[in-house]
């Protein structure tokens, strides 16, 4: 059996009941690697010890995604990913709103048009019938 990404980056021999084994596999190092150097190999030994055993695989997932986050953007991390997807929902809802407003607007353009061609239809019958023109010849 191979050791897990921790125990090989640690350089230390991977015991059967390892903890972090079921997280960190062998095959993906960076892994391990990013939550390392952000948490240290103690505190996430010290955090997956305190947890649930069905609930590690979660913290994992987010000391992965915060890990990572915080190599990209060591100021902010993950929170400045929030805050860029934040802006980009408010600008996604405005453009929404004006679409939705545009769709109304080009709406009632439409219907004032057919009201407009059903009055002049309407006023052009009612001219020919005062000229003298007969009803039954308006309906053909």
């Amino acid at each position: 059996m191979s050791p897990c990404a921790a125990c090989k980056l640690l350089r230390r021999r991977c015991a059967k009941d390892c903890i972090f084994a079921p997280y960190f596999p062998s095959d993906d190092p960076h892994k391990f690697a990013s939550v390392h150097r952000v948490f240290g190999a103690s505190n996430v030994n010290k955090m997956l010890q305190d947890l649930p055993e069905e609930q590690r695989g979660d913290a994992v997932s987010s000391m992965v995604y915060e890990a990572n986050a915080r190599v990209r953007d060591p100021i902010y991390g993950c929170v400045g990913a929030i805050s860029s997807l934040q802006q980009q929902v408010a600008i996604l809802k405005s453009q929404l709103a004006l679409a939705q407003a545009e769709i109304v607007h080009l709406k009632m353009r439409q219907s004032q048009t057919s009201l407009s061609a059903l009055f002049t239809n309407t006023n052009s019958k009612i001219m020919m019938m005062d000229e003298g023109s007969s009803p039954t010849h308006m309906l053909d």
